[in-house]
């Protein structure tokens, strides 16, 4: 299918490739296997069916997912709530669309009713809590977008980090949107991560 793809166009998303007309458009177990090989790279797909390459992160970026994603697994650890997933985990939306996000946790119960082999897959579920950093790079109107995305297909809280301004942007399932200004304040996972804090200090290093 690459091979006969149109032209790789690079956007603030990343690479996109459009597949032309003429070629069937991915199952969800094809695009899956799509994926598998061409590890190590990481992709996304819309719900129109574009399929991004996601670009790697600088090590600043990278570094600073690793130390957050820390804290949610010791407070998933203590709680034993639900499963805490890194930016590698891709999600099956209800939008047809597959996604990932640098943290992303869901409720036991839920993941729970999956059978083992949705497990093994893009898991056909929209995580309860995402977390997104955006790279220096990034667009924040498209991470915003990304974020009412997420929302729309279910996800109950959703945190966008954005370092170079050094703002936080909360989503919530209800439609309400909140902006923090500057990193001397902390987020609350309010009743979907409860007990869980995030000391936004954490992003002046």
């Amino acid at each position: 299918m690459i091979a006969t793809a149109q032209p790789e166009t690079l956007t603030d998303k990343g690479i996109h490739l459009q597949i032309p007309p003429t070629v069937h458009r991915f199952t969800d177990d094809e695009f899956f296997d799509f994926c598998q090989a061409n590890r190590p790279l990481n992709f996304e797909r819309d719900r129109f069916g574009t399929i991004y390459i996601a670009m790697p992160t600088g090590s600043k970026t990278s570094n600073l997912n690793s130390e957050i994603s820390a804290d949610f697994v010791i407070w998933n650890r203590q709680r034993k709530l639900g499963r805490m997933f890194e930016s590698n985990g891709g999600f099956m939306l209800p939008d047809s669309s597959v996604k990932s996000a640098d943290v992303a946790w869901v409720e036991n119960a839920r993941w729970n009713g999956l059978t083992e082999e949705q497990k093994e897959k893009f898991a056909p579920i929209c995580p309860d809590f995402v977390l997104e950093l955006m790279s220096p790079s990034d667009r924040l109107a498209d991470a915003e977008q990304k974020m009412r995305d997420w929302i729309a297909n279910g996800c109950r809280l959703a945190w966008l980090i954005d370092l170079k301004n050094q703002n936080a942007h909360v989503f919530r399932a209800d439609g309400s949107q909140e902006k923090t200004t500057g990193f001397d304040q902390s987020l609350s996972g309010e009743d979907v991560l409860p007990g869980f804090v995030l000391d936004l200090n954490v992003f002046k290093n």
